[in-house]
Order: C-alpha cells, then sequence, then structure tokens
C-alpha cells in the first residue's frame, strides 16, 4: 500500500519553491551591488555637477 502524502506539506513546499524561483529572477533582473549602485550615483552627480557649472546664469544653480 501507498504511503499517504500529506497535501497541504505538499501544498506549501510548492509554493516556498515557486517563492523561491520568482526571488532568484528578481535578483538577476533588478538586484545590484552597493559597489555598482553607488558608482551610478557617484556618476550621477558628477554630470549634474558639470551641467551646472557649464550654465550661463550662476543664480539658476541649484
Amino acid at each position: 500500500m501507498a504511503e499517504p502524502v500529506n497535501l497541504n506539506r505538499f501544498r506549501k513546499e510548492k509554493a516556498r519553491a515557486d517563492k523561491k524561483a520568482r526571488a532568484d529572477q528578481n535578483a538577476v533582473k533588478f538586484g545590484r551591488t552597493k559597489a555598482e549602485k553607488s558608482l551610478d550615483k557617484s556618476r550621477k552627480d558628477q554630470e549634474i555637477r558639470r551641467l551646472d557649472d557649464h550654465r550661463s546664469d550662476p543664480e539658476k544653480r541649484h
């Protein structure tokens, strides 16, 4: 005779596996390291400063 299967346990394990798979996909799609984020922020700040320095009206600087 086959061993009985706990359907609640099976359902919860499947939900956990689906959630982990979705999290792994999002990590690949959206995940960036702290170094990458800080590099992008410093580049953006540098570009803003460069543009502000080239303004013809110094009163409009941030």
